[in-house]
């Protein structure tokens, strides 16, 4: 009877699965959408123990970090992002593959490990925040971060997500602004690349022959929703589930019991399994367009598409995710299975081994959850408008327009003043 007492274990383990639902997600990004950031982080803390498990800790700073920056709080939001970094690291350094608990029980099992372009975004987060502070030094040392982690991805990785074109042009902007030539032309060089890689149309921002003579403003608009991850499930037949527990992802090993289990013919009818898959939320802005002291001065360009990160991402993901699945659902098979022979021998009675068959089988679907955790706080674009305007100050407002070009809303940046030669970086957040 080891099998069922495993199982019971199992499930108790999954009890004590957790991550932001999906209505979880929709309620804060309701918040967002109505611009009261600040409700949205004391939600957050509010029901931080049900959201987040101590294995979500890097999952938790990173959510709260975004709404705190979207909030103007970079202070905080730096000191949370410092720890979901700090938290990335120490779970980076072990290793990452042969974790029982994602075969046995489900992915939830595991610690949230940061996406590659998640990790990414750490860094331009961070060297935001320092540029708000007019810490020049602060987002310099970003900016190389950004670069060295993008270096040893691109030399690690031959396909998928290896570069990240909006981080290389951000620190090429961040490298300028601090005299550094060279590293600003290999941001520069690496980001075009990205760029034409992922088909991504290149920034193209006009800059006039006296530059030096005036001062620039940078205007980021973070917009709309990321499609969120939400648990879906289906039928699948024993024949699909065999070829895809036979074909281990990159890093994984086939499990003993779905060898036997493959050598014995084991056959059953279709079981219903969870996997995560992306519904897609709905926001009005689609464009915005910039003035300073009123006048026109120049429409932004969608720079970073982070929605389509996210869906390239689970793709990417999605064979090593089909997987595990199959080797849980045979396992758990297995487990049925013997739990019923076992039963049945003792009592010498069939029936009480098809209720412990049965009651195996309830446990191991309990346990079965689709891991829909993700940076979901992030815009799903970034714009830009870069614009070059004399020293002193200027009025400088962002207007947002829908799809069909009517302006839908405004943000104004108040007096915002720049030197000659000198950089300033704004930013703002739309939901709706």
């Amino acid at each position: 009877m080891k099998a069922p007492a495993v199982l019971i274990c199992v499930a108790l383990l999954c009890s004590a699965c957790g991550a932001p639902s999906l209505r979880d997600k929709k309620e804060i990004n309701r918040l967002v959408a109505a611009q009261d950031f600040t409700a949205a982080v004391a939600r957050l803390d509010k029901d931080k123990k049900k959201l987040y498990k101590e294995k979500d800790a890097a999952l938790y700073f990173l959510d709260k970090a975004a709404l705190l920056h979207d909030a103007q709080q970079p202070v905080q939001s730096d000191a949370a992002l410092s720890s979901a970094q700090d938290v990335i690291d120490e779970l980076y350094a072990k290793s990452v593959t042969g974790a029982l608990g994602t075969l046995l029980i489900n992915d939830l099992t595991t610690p949230y490990y940061a996406a590659p372009y998640e990790q990414a975004l750490t860094f331009f987060y961070r060297g935001m925040n320092f540029l708000q502070l007019n810490n020049l030094s602060g987002a310099l040392v970003e900016a190389r971060k950004a670069v060295f982690y993008l270096d040893h991805l691109r030399g690690a990785k031959s396909s998928g997500y290896r570069d990240d074109a909006f981080v290389q042009y951000f620190a090429s902007l961040v490298f300028e602004s601090g005299g550094k030539r060279d590293d600003a032309r290999i941001s520069r060089q690496n980001a075009l690349n990205a760029y034409q890689r992922n088909g991504w149309p290149v920034p193209d921002f006009p800059v006039p022959p006296n530059a030096s003579e005036m001062g620039e403003i940078l205007i980021f608009h973070y917009n709309g929703l990321l499609p969120l991850l939400k648990s879906q499930t289906m039928q699948v037949g024993w024949d699909k589930l065999l070829l895809w527990a036979s074909s281990p992802a990159e890093g994984e090993s086939i499990n003993p019991q779905v060898q036997n289990a493959i050598m014995a013919g084991l056959t059953g009818r279709a079981i219903t399994v969870a996997y995560p898959v992306l519904e897609k939320q709905p926001y009005q802005v689609q464009a915005s367009f910039v003035t300073a002291d009123g006048m026109f001065m120049q429409n932004t360009q969608k720079v970073q598409d982070t929605s389509a990160l996210v869906e390239d991402y689970l793709q990417e993901r999605m064979p090593g995710l089909l997987f595990r699945l199959a080797t849980r659902a045979i396992v758990k098979q297995t487990a049925v299975v013997q739990a019923r022979h076992a039963a049945a021998q003792a009592a010498k009675d069939d029936t009480v081994g098809k209720l412990a068959g049965m009651f195996v089988n309830f446990l191991g679907a309990l346990s079965e959850k689709a891991d829909t955790r993700q940076w979901f706080t992030l815009p799903a674009e970034v714009r830009l408008a870069r614009i070059f305007v004399r020293p002193g100050e200027h009025e400088i407002k962002l207007f947002f327009k829908d799809g069909y070009g009517n302006i839908v809303g405004e943000k104004s940046f108040g007096t915002v003043r720049v030197r000659a030669g000198e950089r300033v970086f704004l930013h703002s957040r739309t939901a709706k």
